[in-house]
């Protein structure tokens, strides 16, 4: 493809394998590189994403990073020239959509009400592939919902449903409100009006602090600009939780990190500055 089109540059977003592939299709073509979402790191080479993030960066001519701390993580590679903080692009996707998203309409129908019900999200291997691990992250859910009276919202992912029945522990789920994957729309009107999240997904952490909702996150790294501030709460190894101080802690007031992820206008300074550099090749 970038043969035939011949393109003046190629953007990529991200750190999938198609992130990593396109930077070395365009890298041995001499294409210049744009990457968004460059500079997270969780310095575990375990999580492919990681890897293909890292990679793409070393090869890349712009990189738009999301945050200060996206920064500092390329400047101790020794990556400084062609770097720009624009803020996320994600939050400006979230700051567009607020305008459509309908809290009241999703809620009804699952029966919630505003401020007593919580949202989790669990599909990450490393919580679904351990039975003690998987049970443990239940049992939290659960205690949520007998020691507190909250209801909890699960979205299954298809990977973690046949994990809760490989192992034999749907009666788990029998307090749980289970529903198949919901859309962004779904998913983030609901999270307008719940007590808190739990998640494993890092994209969905980041939206949960958006709609200011605080976190309690079964992995082993998360967002750290959101952790380091105490909002969200990172959960190293689930089977050792004690989720009835995890759930007591996360209900208390919290003031609020406000800007982390910019200004809602990254996609404007990265087009801006894309145009700019290319009027210089």
């Amino acid at each position: 493809v970038l043969l035939d089109e011949k393109p003046d540059l190629v953007l990529l977003y991200g750190d999938t394998n198609t992130t990593l592939a396109g930077a070395i299709a365009a890298s041995k073509l001499h294409i210049p590189i744009a990457h968004v979402e460059a500079g997270p790191r969780t310095y575990n080479k375990l999580f492919p994403e990681e890897v293909n993030r890292v990679l793409t960066d070393h090869i890349s001519d712009l990189l738009f990073a999301c945050t200060e701390l996206n920064v500092k993580n390329l400047a101790k590679e020794g990556i400084v020239r062609g770097v720009y903080n624009t803020g996320d692009v994600m939050y400006d996707l979230y700051v567009k959509m607020r305008a459509k998203l309908s809290p009241e309409a999703e809620m009804a129908k699952h029966s919630l009400v505003k401020g007593k019900f919580i949202i989790a999200t669990i599909h990450r291997d490393f919580n679904t592939d351990n039975r003690d691990t998987l049970q443990s992250i239940l049992a939290g859910l659960n205690i949520a919902t007998r020691d507190f009276g909250l209801k909890v919202l699960l979205p299954l992912h298809p990977r973690t449903r046949n994990k809760i029945g490989l192992f034999g522990l749907e009666e788990m789920l029998d307090k749980i409100t289970v529903t198949e994957p919901l859309g962004y729309l779904g998913l983030m009107s609901l999270t307008q009006n719940a007590s808190f999240v739990i998640t494993d997904s890092g994209g969905f952490q980041k939206e949960s602090y958006w709609a200011s909702k605080r976190g309690i996150l079964t992995m082993p790294q998360g967002w750290q600009e959101i952790t380091d501030t105490g909002w969200h709460t990172l959960i190293g190894d689930p089977i050792q939780a004690d989720w009835k101080f995890l759930i007591s802690n996360i209900l208390q007031p919290y003031v609020y990190p406000e800007n982390i992820f910019g200004d809602g206008h990254a996609a404007e300074k990265i087009v801006t500055t894309i145009i700019k550099k290319l009027n210089q090749y």
